[in-house]
Formats: structure tokens, sequence, C-alpha cells
């Protein structure tokens, strides 16, 4: 795994900072709770995996930094998600940073489709995003403003033709990113959305790096490194530290050119 630079970027306004991300335990969402906590914030995750994600609080804590705290939480189950939410503001105090990442794009065709299997789709790409945002707003909107990081993808700029109901999810969440932020905008929240194009995740590399991808990202990308996790993460930290106080109600494509 790779994306690591020399001399990383420090924001002093992270350290001490409250934190929540979804889907903390593998692929994206563990480089995130990893470069939050090595610029000392006070992290909370969530995932539905524990193992991994006893793993990435082990790591941190044998490498010295701040240590996260792990909840095991199915993001389908909201009750569950607003427990989790509030049990972070509880420990670490309001929460100042939500980074909506959890997700899962399995591919699916058209046909193959079916009404449980849609819904299933909205709960773990869509819905949880707006539920989580509406249970961190009054901890924010309390302790005088906070940054929501929702993620959305590329797939739907470049059409992916095989999950569309993913596909579906990740565009809706551009609309929600531009209705939160200018609701929440009055009580300093900012809220946008990053959409990453083909990050080099384990799951990522294990089902589909095969010759026709490498190609594919030869030819498609400007920037033709390979993207992964830390690429990712370092865009989150500027939005959730105070250096880009006015940025709100945007979409951050970190995808090395290929849109």
């Amino acid at each position: 795994m790779s994306g690591i630079i020399e001399k990383p970027a420090v924001y002093p306004s992270l350290a001490g900072r409250s934190v929540f991300v979804s889907g903390g335990g593998s692929g994206i969402g563990a480089s995130l709770v990893e470069h939050f906590c090595e610029q000392g914030a006070k992290v909370c995750f969530v995932d539905i995996a524990e193992e991994p994600s006893r793993a990435v609080v082990e790591r941190m804590y044998k490498q010295g930094h701040a240590v996260p705290h792990f909840i095991k939480c199915d993001i389908r189950d909201i009750d569950a998600l607003r427990g989790a939410v509030a049990e972070a503001g509880l420990r670490h105090g309001p929460v100042r940073a939500l980074v909506n990442n959890a997700g899962n794009d399995d591919r699916h065709t058209t046909e193959s489709v079916t009404v449980d299997y849609w819904d299933n789709r909205m709960q773990v790409n869509l819905r949880h995003q707006f539920f989580a945002a509406q249970a961190v707003r009054p901890q924010m909107r309390d302790a005088g403003g906070g940054s929501i990081v929702n993620f959305g993808s590329i797939t739907w700029l470049v059409g992916d033709p095989d999950c569309p109901a993913y596909v579906t999810a990740k565009s809706a969440i551009g609309g929600l990113t531009r209705a939160l932020a200018r609701e929440l905008g009055p009580e300093k929240i900012r809220v946008n959305c990053v959409l990453p194009g083909w990050v080099m995740t384990d799951r990522q590399v294990r089902l589909w790096l095969n010759e026709a991808g490498e190609r594919q990202i030869a030819e498609r990308q400007c920037l033709t490194e390979k993207l992964y996790p830390p690429d990712i993460a370092r865009m989150v930290l500027y939005l959730a530290a105070d250096d880009s106080r006015m940025c709100t109600s945007q979409n951050y494509i970190v995808d090395g050119g290929w849109v």
C-alpha cells in the first residue's frame, strides 16, 4: 500500500477535536481513522466488522498516536447509529467533524436487482449519511459549528455500467450535500462531498485490479500513478480542519484526473 508522502500537512485545529467516522475498519475508512489519530484528534468510528476494526485500534496504540474508540455498529440500524454518535459526544466532547464514509460498491446488473436489494443498497450507501448528519447536528450547533464530509463517488459522473443502484445512491449524496450545506450554514456547520476515483484498497486490488484495469488507469487518469486511501484521507483532513472554514456545499474530486 502506497500513497504516503514524506512531509504531510499538520492541522493544529484537529488536535483534540472530536471526530466521528463511519466504516472506519478497513480500506479508505481505516486510513481516515489513522490520519485523524496522527493529527491528535479524538476519534470514534463505527464498523460492522469487528476484527479489522480492533486491528486499527491496536495499530494506532502501538504507533504511539491518539487511540481511537471503536463501536461495533451496522449503519443500516439507524437507532444504533444515533446511539454511537451520542456515545462519541459523551466520550470525547461534541463531535466537530463527521465523516460519512461507509459504503459498499458490490457489482450488479439491472436485471438482477430486486426491491429488497435496491432498498439495501440505499441503506448501505445513502440513508445513513443523512441520519448521521441529523444526529450530529445539535452537538455541532451547540459547540459553535463543525464540518460534515460526505462520501460520493466518480461512478455517477462517468456512469459506470455495472452497479446502477450504487451509482444512484452516490449521485444522490451530491444533492444531500447541497441541501444540508444551505440549511446548516447559519449554524456554522459546513457540508462538503468527497468523490474518490478508483482507490487501491485491499478489496479493490483483490477483486478487480487486473491487466485490463491497469490499462484503464493508464488510459483514463491524467496522473498515471495509482490512487491510494491516504490520498483521499488527506483531502478529508483539510475539509475537517479550520483551514477550510469557508468551503461548503462543494464536491471535491480526488481521482488522478479520471473524470
